[in-house]
């Protein structure tokens, strides 16, 4: 966030450079306002059990789009970089985030099976199954695949930092993702995402024609990755104005 390294977290890749030039909407969706009310401790109860159930609904359409990223990293990923053994371990650990969501949700009298996906929430889950489409390249996947995890990482972690107030009830979510291990498997998604990206801009990448425009393509993934990162804040929030495009 304010371009110093942190531990484990790479610098000067070309999602550094995505993340400078488009700092604006990077902030917005990483210090948004219904993560910083959680920080500051003025968080509005219903809005988080909004999020924990319109969340749950995306984490469950989430699962196949790693699936279909995990298949692309077998096909094209380096093998000496270990990139499938990154992905199988995000694929596993949201089988224990599906846990979690249901103990949450049991714990703040959420009926899960009674949530409906909002809008904002559909448009998210039509994007990854955007992402799925076989014509998709794996750096464009990828860069989507770092990017909403990154969020996620950037936001919590924030909540964790010295001189936060987060109540401690939601201290359990916001360690979740902002843990160190998962800012270290995040680490682990942006070397993937940066190596595909750099194969792309020098024309290494096989089989791909147009190496420039598969880059382009990855950068305004990267852009309508936060667009709908700030539309689901703002969902959350009960925000009128939602700003993600429409598909």
């Amino acid at each position: 966030m304010d371009g110093k390294s942190k531990p484990g977290v790479p610098y000067g890749g070309m999602t550094d450079t995505w993340v400078k030039k488009h700092r604006l909407i990077y902030i917005g969706a990483t210090r948004h306002p219904f993560i910083l009310s959680i920080r500051d401790g003025t968080v509005d109860l219903s809005a988080f059990k909004r999020w924990l159930g319109q969340d749950y609904i995306f984490v469950r359409a989430f699962v196949p789009f790693v699936a279909s990223v995990l298949i692309r990293a077998y096909k094209k990923g380096d093998e000496s970089s270990g990139d499938m053994e990154v992905m199988l371990s995000g694929l596993g650990s949201l089988n224990d985030e599906i846990a979690w969501f249901k103990q949450e949700a049991s714990k703040w009298g959420v009926d899960l099976s009674q949530v409906a996906p909002e809008k904002p929430t559909q448009h998210y889950c039509r994007f990854l199954e955007e992402l799925m489409r076989p014509e998709v390249d794996y750096t464009v996947a990828m860069a989507a695949f770092w990017a909403i995890e990154t969020v996620y990482q950037e936001s919590f972690a924030h909540c964790l930092e010295e001189g936060s107030k987060t109540p401690p009830e939601l201290q359990e979510a916001c360690q979740r993702w902002g843990n160190d291990g998962f800012g270290h498997y995040c680490s682990s998604l942006r070397n993937i995402a940066d190596r595909q990206l750099e194969k792309a801009a020098s024309g290494s990448e096989p089989l791909v024609k147009v190496s420039e425009d598969v880059v382009s393509k990855a950068e305004v993934t990267f852009l309508r990755v936060l667009e709908y990162e700030v539309d689901f804040w703002n969902m959350s929030c009960g925000t009128a104005g939602h700003s993600a495009p429409k598909p």
